[in-house]
């Protein structure tokens, strides 16, 4: 009973146009922000590493590297201070939480890019075929 109220509250402050993004992608994250009287929006970008918890609860990380110094930042993802999430680039990615980034300095931190020629994991175009060996014999 307390879980349907629960999914029903939620309902109402979730967002409906949320754009869709995975672990390893660049993203742009367009936030409002209020100084004084005026409204204007700020874009933070970088790579997203880690997204948790479900519903209104749900939020995600971006890194980015500022002036040689990683800065991370958590968003809730359906806040209405988020105006819009825009993805630059998808990574390739094999992991649910890329923490392994903080401790990466330079081109070691880039993510091989994600296109769309490549081939699904597990299919059989991933697989590699076996190579007979002749031997000549004289």
């Amino acid at each position: 009973m307390s879980q349907k109220i629960l999914a029903h509250v939620e309902a109402s402050s979730l967002k409906s146009d949320v754009a869709q993004f995975a672990i390893g992608d660049t993203v742009d994250v367009h936030t409002r922000i209020l100084e004084g009287e005026k409204e204007r929006v700020q874009i933070f970008n970088g790579v997203v590493i880690a997204r948790s918890g479900s519903g209104s609860r749900e939020m995600f990380t971006v890194r980015r590297i500022v002036a040689g110094e990683g800065v991370e930042r958590k968003f809730p993802l359906h806040s209405p201070k988020i105006a819009k999430i825009e993805v630059k680039r998808s990574g390739v990615s094999r992991r649910a939480k890329l923490y392994y980034l903080r401790d990466r300095v330079g081109k070691s931190v880039r993510l091989r890019e994600k296109r769309d020629d490549m081939p699904v994991a597990g299919g059989e175009a991933g697989k590699k075929k076996a190579v007979k060996k002749t031997t000549a014999k004289s």
